[in-house]
């Protein structure tokens, strides 16, 4: 054989030695890299951000709300306070490229890891394949946000759970150092905590009859210490707490758009793995064991009731299902004929991957938030007349933290109260016009920013007492006159 056919061949063994997970979290950090700027399409970065540097800058927990105008000294815990703290980090060390960087590791990390534990049961093929389709899913809220950085956590907690309940087996005391980084991460620890019941159940029916009670001590006992490393935080138990305030805003949750259901009036690739999902059961005649088959419908019920938890439907899901479907049907965990790399090896080209990529894209793009979630140019307008009380857009609140005002309301949707927030939708989406006036009065409000194309902006500019002074087309403002408002001014409660 000459030497340049066996150097070919060295390099063809090379490349093909690389694991498929390996490839997935490249291509998928190469991807977000590029495609950066939706990840930052999100106010409430913005604050998470700030909150980080507040952090940092005073060396101390926030135990009450330091930004808006309305409920200024009110109790507010941030529950995702090490997530925020690493955001602000990377804002200080890459501007808005160390954010994309940081939230592009972290989601493949994510994917990179579900197709690692997918290869234990099927193809590497078939694992890439479900792992891509759930980062397609999973797409519309991939955004520089807390919830990112938890999500290799969860995939990985979840892993630990389902891998010792498929044994009979109770899980492993390891798994806690997980719950106690997902408490600090991000309040959907929450979620983590509840699965260890139906885990409970599937390990009790995996083990031999008379293990099943010594098991599910184990396991309660499991569950009762994971309850205590989730309160290894700042606030000890009060991330429970900070939680709860969460799910207790009930129905109002539905005026949130990552709170709302899917929407299912276009067809889209949800309904398309659901549609696919239901019709090759019913073909093949799929079964799943009982406990796994209630942690599916779970899954799949969290997913209907908000479009938020589409990602623990699209990364879950695969992981409850393959363990029984490789035995069903006689899969194979994912091996090659060539010889693996060494972890090492691995281990190095996943960081050179990273560095290059990373350090590629910061030179190549200038990442910036979209002019959507930034009205730059209102927040300047504002600033310039010496705006104090302003009426801002639900959407908006993030920035003007950011810029340093005050805001009506922001994405804190806990801190504000299910009562406050209702009046202030009520009041931007004109289904009750008088509370408008009433907000407007009961704040002490002098100034407005909204939509542009929100019919509340339209409103404004016939109300009388108040002059448009900005517009394009991300936002207006509105200041109050000195006189004629027809509105009486009282002081604010609580201010």
């Amino acid at each position: 054989m000459s030497t340049s056919a066996s150097t070919e061949r060295q390099r063809s063994v090379g490349l093909s030695s690389v694991p498929a997970w390996l490839w997935i979290g490249a291509g998928v950090l190469l991807l977000l890299l590029v495609q950066g700027r939706a990840l930052l399409n999100d106010s409430d970065m913005f604050w998470q951000i700030r909150t980080g540097q507040w952090i940092m800058a005073n060396a101390a927990m926030p135990h009450a709300d330091v930004y808006s105008f309305t409920r200024q000294g009110a109790p507010w815990m941030s529950s995702s306070w090490l997530a925020q703290v690493l955001f602000a980090q990377a804002y200080a060390a890459g501007d808005w490229g160390g954010v994309v960087a940081l939230t592009a590791l972290a989601l493949s990390a994510t994917f990179a890891l579900l197709t690692f534990l997918l290869m234990r049961q099927m193809s590497a093929v078939q694992a890439s394949l479900v792992a891509l389709l759930a980062a397609a899913l999973t797409a519309q809220h991939m955004l520089a946000r807390p919830h990112t950085l938890a999500l290799p956590v969860m995939v990985g907690w979840t892993a630990g759970l389902l891998a010792a309940s498929g044994r009979g087996k109770a899980p492993s005391w390891w798994l806690l150092l997980l719950m106690v980084l997902w408490a600090n991460l991000h309040g959907g620890f929450i979620f983590g905590l509840a699965l260890i019941a139906p885990m409970l159940l599937d390990a009790v029916s995996n083990a031999k009859p008379p293990e099943r009670r010594g098991l599910a001590l184990q396991w309660i006992m499991f569950g009762c210490a994971a309850l205590i490393a989730a309160c290894v935080t700042p606030y000890g138990w009060g991330s429970l707490l900070a939680a709860r305030n969460i799910m207790q805003l009930g129905p109002l949750l539905l005026l949130i758009s990552e709170w709302a259901p899917p929407d299912f009036s276009r067809f889209d690739l949800l309904e398309a793995v659901i549609l696919c999902g239901i019709g090759a059961a019913l073909w093949r005649g799929v079964t799943l064991p009982l406990p796994r088959l209630l942690l599916v419908l779970g899954f799949l019920h969290l997913m209907l009731g908000h479009v938020r938890n589409i990602e623990i439907f699209a990364l879950l899901t695969p992981l409850a299902v393959a363990a029984p479907l490789a035995k069903q049907f006689g899969w194979h965990a994912a091996s090659s004929s060539e010889p693996p790399m060494r972890g090492w090896s691995v281990a190095a080209l996943a960081a050179f991957v990273a560095v290059v990529g990373i350090g590629g894209a910061m030179v190549a793009i200038r990442y910036q938030p979209p002019a959507e979630a930034m009205p730059a140019a209102a927040v300047e307008t504002l600033k310039s007349h010496r705006a104090a009380r302003v009426f801002n857009d639900y959407s908006f609140g993030g920035y003007l933290i950011w810029a340093g005002l005050p805001p009506f309301i922001d994405g804190r949707a806990e801190l504000y109260g299910e009562s406050f927030v209702a009046a202030a939708f009520n009041a931007q989406s004109l289904r009750r016009p008088d509370q408008l006036l009433s907000l407007l009065d009961t704040y002490r409000i002098d100034s407005t920013l909204l939509v542009a194309s929100s019919p509340v902006a339209r409103l404004m500019d016939h109300l009388g007492g108040w002059r448009k002074i900005h517009g394009d087309a991300v936002a207006v403002v509105h200041v109050r006159e000195n006189a004629g408002s027809g509105v009486a001014i009282r002081p604010a409660p609580g201010n």
